[in-house]
């Protein structure tokens, strides 16, 4: 089994910082992609940033020089690091990855279980 567990969200006010992180844990043979999505009340989820092995990122146009994703690849956690924050920020944010499980021969895609960020005053 694999989970990944978000943490770090909470309300804060426009203009401020957050940052998330996210553990992967369980029978994980390597780690190829991690990020986070995003999904606020009556829209669809979206992309946010992603992180490959290689550390090259990419990033949605919404979080382009506000947000920065990294990861800790040893402790197998991602971390997005959220500065400026707006209200329309406001969402679920959830933590993805594609995972390759111990004696599996193919990757799978896993997500968390979802943090609420609050921007508001």
């Amino acid at each position: 089994q694999v989970q990944l567990v978000e943490s770090g969200g909470g309300l804060v006010q426009p203009g401020g910082s957050l940052r998330l992180s996210c553990v992967a844990s369980g029978s994980i043979l390597s780690i190829y992609v991690m990020g986070w999505y995003r999904q606020a009340p009556g829209k669809q989820r979206e992309l946010v940033a992603t992180i490959v092995s290689d550390d090259s990122t990419h990033y949605a146009d919404s979080g382009t020089g506000r947000f920065a994703i990294s990861r800790d690849n040893a402790k197998k956690t991602v971390f997005l690091q959220m500065n400026s924050l707006k209200p329309e920020d406001t969402a679920v944010y959830y933590c993805y990855a594609v995972i390759r499980r111990a004696a599996t021969t193919t990757p799978s895609a896993y997500w968390g279980q979802g943090t609420q960020v609050t921007v508001s005053s």
